[in-house]
């Protein structure tokens, strides 16, 4: 007995012995071990990210209504469909080329730079970027969903990763690869995107809703009406979805297997929690009820407002940042609804744009490294920067589609829903719809003969001309 254990352990000292002799003799292997390890967690990341799409299909679709669920779901892959390819050929060069003034890249496009040096990085990168990209495109399709041609939105969506995300990036991460912003070199800090990706999506998404203009029926009056969304559920769980691929969002936005990767990891952990408990309270205090929309896009709330310093605050202020993230969330939906009258369906404009902007000015507030006017006055500045280039030119874009090739539904269509006029399709084929009133008022599920035109309810229609364009 005494024997064989001599032997084991004679056995085990060898093994080390030869193998840190085989380390000593190739120096190298552990540097590659590490650079595999970069890779593989880069694309882990990177496919979670891709998963995000699923999550913000399904809120978007949850919180609407059932006769347009096949159109979210068509405006979500054309988002990931054309926005990779538009990423590809354009938008990754002009974010991430060389850049002679800080404005944006004069290469790399079609990834040329791994056409010429054949690095496999440039690969590993972009995908991990293009994903990003297609996140920020989706923000929009919330915002304006219920009323929008598909044909308008695909090319909304092309531009949005081809043109205007890309310029920004280039601004504040454009020295992530070739490129080097102007922005960045003054410091800003946005870790993983609460300026670069969110609220870009998000003013975006507020120039859309206005060029648009409300769904029909949403204010009567002056005053608006809740449309509730058709399955709770389903949005719920999207917005899980969206917390758990957002651990690729930001603790993949290391691009590399370090011990950094946990303190990010419990940052966005409790932001999250904490912005649902913020929003929860806050929605508690003005319905007197947990209002469970609002809680969801607490959680959404808080995962947004820590993206942008989820590397360099502590737990305890990413907590306080989700907390006041839920507590923004509540009142800018309100504020946007009843006194802008601007109708975004999901909250897109409030969770990403708003809470975007709160994210960034934290990041400073909170900096582990220490908070100066500098500091917070180079994260006003980025906040300033994104609304200043991404609204105009989004309210420019969304004008030149409607009055070139339309940007709205008809009025009978948007009564009907999209995925019947827009797609040939339903969501619920088995399933009695609930119809409505050409006014958009609710009437309740109608027999198999009657249309909705055939239900009479007094009521002001306030948006027949928001609702109808000239086709051109």
């Amino acid at each position: 007995m005494k024997y064989r254990i001599s032997k084991y352990i004679t056995l085990g000292i060898g093994g080390i012995v030869v193998g840190n002799t085989l380390l000593a003799a190739d120096p190298a292997s552990a540097a590659d071990v590490q650079t595999n390890a970069n890779y593989l967690w880069t694309l882990i990341a990177a496919f979670m990210v891709f998963f995000m799409q699923a999550g913000f299909a399904m809120v978007e679709s949850g919180f609407t209504r059932a006769k347009n669920a096949v159109n979210i779901i068509m405006k979500n892959i054309m988002d990931m469909s054309m926005g990779a390819i538009a990423f590809w050929a354009l938008g990754f060069g002009l974010m991430f080329g060389v850049s002679k003034f800080g404005l944006f890249g004069t290469t790399g496009f079609f990834l040329g730079d791994y056409l010429t040096d054949g690095d496999p990085w440039t690969l590993a990168f972009w995908m991990f970027q293009v994903v990003f990209a297609a996140t920020a495109a989706t923000i929009v399709s919330g915002a304006v969903a219920e009323r929008t041609k598909f044909t308008a939105y695909i090319v909304y969506s092309v531009f949005i990763t081809g043109l205007i995300y890309p310029i920004f990036g280039a601004w504040a991460w454009g020295g992530l690869f070739n490129g080097s912003g102007w922005l960045e070199s003054l410091g800003f800090i946005d870790f993983a995107g609460s300026t670069v990706v969110h609220s870009v999506g998000g003013w975006a998404a507020l120039a859309g809703a206005i060029v648009i203009g409300p769904r029909i029926g949403k204010y009567v009056k002056g005053k608006p009406r809740a449309i509730p969304g058709h399955n709770l559920t389903l949005g719920a769980l999207g917005v899980f979805i969206l917390w758990f691929g957002w651990y690729g969002f930001n603790v993949g936005s290391t691009t590399a297997a370090t011990t950094d990767m946990a303190l990010i990891a419990v940052n966005t952990t409790l932001a999250a929690a904490a912005g649902a408990v913020g929003a929860m309270i806050t929605s508690w205090v003005r319905f007197k009820k947990a209002e469970a929309t609002m809680t969801l896009n607490g959680v959404l709330a808080g995962l947004v407002g820590i993206t942008a310093g989820c590397a360099n605050v502590m737990p305890g202020s990413a907590v306080i940042i989700g907390l006041i993230a839920g507590f923004i969330v509540v009142n800018s939906v309100i504020l946007l609804d009843a006194k802008l009258k601007v109708d975004d369906p999901v909250g897109a404009v409030s969770v990403h744009g708003v809470c975007g902007a709160w994210g960034t000015l934290a990041a400073g507030l909170f900096n582990t490294g220490g908070v100066t006017l500098g500091i917070i006055g180079v994260q006003l500045l980025g906040i300033a920067a994104a609304f200043a280039w991404v609204f105009p030119t989004a309210y420019l874009l969304f004008s030149g589609i409607k009055k070139f090739m339309g940007l709205r539904i008809s009025h009978e269509e948007e009564i009907d829903g999209l995925d019947i006029g827009e797609h040939g399709n339903e969501a619920y084929p088995d399933f009695q719809m609930i119809h409505e009133t050409r006014d958009g008022v609710f009437t309740g599920a109608l027999s198999s003969e009657s249309t909705p035109e055939t239900a009479t309810v007094e009521q002001e229609d306030n948006s027949k001309d928001e609702s109808r364009e000239e086709k051109p």
